[in-house]
């Protein structure tokens, strides 16, 4: 019979820290970008090969839901650049304490979201303003 030992610390003991959920966020955005990437090659296709199928792309990325996803994706795109920078400088061996960790995961979410908040500034201005992208 086996001894009853504990089980291994999981998820549901520790309490979420800033650098376990930036790890798990940080590989949710690249598989996020990766699938985004799939819908890219294929609008890329259809403007290149069928004008139906561009235009059904085209009312799909204008769509309510459309942007959204945009959204999410352009989110994802500032977020996991600026989380990969942060990381090369974890490389070079810089930035491991606990102070500076807190900081830069603070200031990798702030780059995400003022990035992505210039973008579609520019973005919905073309949009909205009669331009073609």
């Amino acid at each position: 019979m086996k001894p009853q030992r504990p089980l291994s610390p999981h998820l549901q003991i520790y309490r979420p820290q800033i650098t376990s959920v930036m790890s798990i966020t940080h590989r949710a955005s690249g598989v996020f970008l990766s699938l985004g990437t799939l819908f890219l090659v294929a609008w890329l296709w259809a403007a290149a090969y069928d004008q139906s199928y561009f235009e059904f792309w085209q009312e799909l990325a204008v769509s309510t839901l459309g942007m959204l996803v945009l959204g999410g994706w352009t989110f994802a795109f500032f977020y996991h650049l600026g989380n990969g920078i942060r990381h090369l400088f974890w490389d070079m061996g810089r930035g491991f304490d606990l102070k500076n960790v807190t900081r830069s995961g603070l200031a990798v979410i702030a780059f995400a979201l003022i990035m992505t908040a210039i973008s579609w500034v520019f973005i919905c201005d073309k949009i909205y303003n009669g331009a073609a992208l």
